[in-house]
């Protein structure tokens, strides 16, 4: 109620709240109720006028109806956007009186919130609760040029890029993911560096997505190690998430890799990896899967095993393993045959590549091979084509093949001779060291032929030590 000795003549209801007010302030300065036919109230319970979807809800309209009967109006940078909006619904124009509410909340945006990077963060949080209007009156794109030309103007002229990142990286992580893509897009037309707009961009991930290094609970299947992502745990988070939630985050997973820069340096192969698996776990569109997948066959040769080691996932499957007739892998296998197939394909893109880069690779490779063979539901067929995927002059050395393989006979004890046989081409016994070749020739899950074939190459070498 508007306490005054004139019977009040007007009741506005805004979401839940009635207000009794009079028609005169609020006609001489909003145009959408001058021009509006008031119906009279049937009650006292009832009211002439409801506004529904009115922005900022019946706090905003307290703030208006005190401006109106020339109370004073606290202007701030949490109030500043829903008083724009209101205003501009309910059409408060010079027109009407002079200094009214557009202008002046126009005014404050203009020439105190946009100056100010903490009011430009705080009028832009406060605009999540506010569309379609705040994005109609620009106010959304005016917080978000300004906070991506200040994040880029402090650092190309200080030169202290990284090591100034927290300042400002700690803020923007605090906003919606449509509000953080929009500065990232703006903060990368204006000239800010791929390597800062990256960092930017996994603070951001680290701080709404689900941790990167996951803790082992519970007992290990197919006896992984402990520093491996355990699927049953992440099932549990997205189970535990619900519908909605996961969406959400299905939505920041996709918004976040279509504003990836281009540039290799931009982010980590170990945040690249850790997208993909997220990407897979939410159920992200195939296309995003595919395009991180080369990203990540671009820089390969810094990954390591435990980062490659994606789970197995089916679209819509909320949150359980592949059911396959044939199989049932606890890791995408065929995500990291994709994943080397890029590497190469970029190999012979870059003819100056550096050759540790490809060796690298080989020795990832192995590790991973020898990692996903304890698995007793991995095919032959998919650990044998993996395993040749590289070219033959890719590894100077078969060691770690040969513990791959090796791993594979121990977890599949019943296969057949012939498919022993299949899996030991791939090795070059010529390649092993002196070492491998003693185990091998003690081994007796290798074929018989193998093994001969592995004593008298032991043999051949050890005359020549001799001599």
């Amino acid at each position: 109620f508007v306490t005054s000795q004139v019977p009040t003549d007007l009741t506005i209801q805004v979401q839940d709240i009635t207000f009794y007010a009079h028609k005169y302030p609020l006609v001489s300065r909003c145009g959408y109720i001058s021009q509006i036919e008031l119906q009279p109230s049937i009650s006292n319970l009832g009211y002439d006028l409801k506004l529904e979807n009115f922005p900022g809800g019946s706090e905003t309209f307290e703030i208006i109806l005190k401006f109106c009967y020339g109370l004073p109006v606290d202007l701030n940078p949490n109030n500043a956007a829903s008083l724009r909006c209101a205003s501009e619904f309910l059409e408060m124009t010079e027109e009407l009186d002079e200094g009214n509410l557009i202008s002046k909340t126009e005014a404050f945006l203009t020439f105190v919130v946009l100056s100010s990077w903490r009011d430009s963060i705080t009028v832009l949080k406060s605009c999540e609760n506010l569309s379609p209007w705040a994005e109609n009156l620009q106010i959304i794109r005016r917080c978000c040029d300004s906070i991506a030309w200040k994040a880029s103007q402090d650092n190309s002229t200080t030169g202290e890029t990284i090591s100034e990142e927290g300042w400002w990286f700690d803020d923007v992580a605090t906003l919606r993911i449509d509000h953080f893509t929009r500065i990232m897009t703006a903060a990368r037309a204006k000239g800010l560096k791929p390597e800062i707009i990256g960092s930017c961009i996994m603070h951001y991930a680290e701080k709404w997505l689900p941790g990167m290094d996951v803790a082992l609970e519970g007992p290990r299947a197919f006896g992984y190690g402990k520093n491996e992502l355990q699927l049953s745990i992440l099932s549990g988070r997205r189970q535990e998430g619900g519908v909605g939630h996961n969406k959400e985050l299905k939505m920041i997973i996709e918004s976040l890799v279509s504003i990836l820069p281009p540039e290799k340096e931009a982010v980590s192969c170990k945040f690249l990896l850790w997208m993909l698996k997220m990407s897979v776990v939410y159920s992200a569109t195939q296309v995003l899967v595919s395009e991180l997948e080369k990203r990540v066959g671009m820089v390969l040769q810094d990954a390591n095993v435990n980062d490659l080691l994606i789970p197995t996932y089916r679209n819509g499957d909320q949150g359980k393993l592949v059911n396959s007739s044939e199989e049932l892998t606890m890791h995408d296998i065929d995500a990291v045959q994709r994943i080397v197939e890029y590497f190469l394909m970029h190999e012979q893109q870059q003819p100056h590549q550096h050759k540790s880069s490809k060796l690298n690779v080989s020795k990832l490779l192995d590790n991973y091979l020898a990692e996903i063979a304890r698995d007793p539901n991995l095919s032959i067929t998919k650990f044998h084509v993996l395993a040749e995927t590289l070219p033959e002059n890719a590894r100077t050395c078969h060691d770690g093949l040969y513990r791959a393989i090796d791993t594979y006979l121990k977890t599949h004890p019943s296969l057949s001779e012939h498919d022993r046989k299949r899996l030991c081409k791939v090795m070059d016994y010529e390649k092993l060291s002196l070492d491998a070749c003693m185990h091998a020739a003690q081994n007796d899950r290798l074929p018989l032929r193998i093994v001969i074939q592995v004593k008298f190459l032991n043999n051949s070498r050890l005359k020549f030590f001799m001599y």
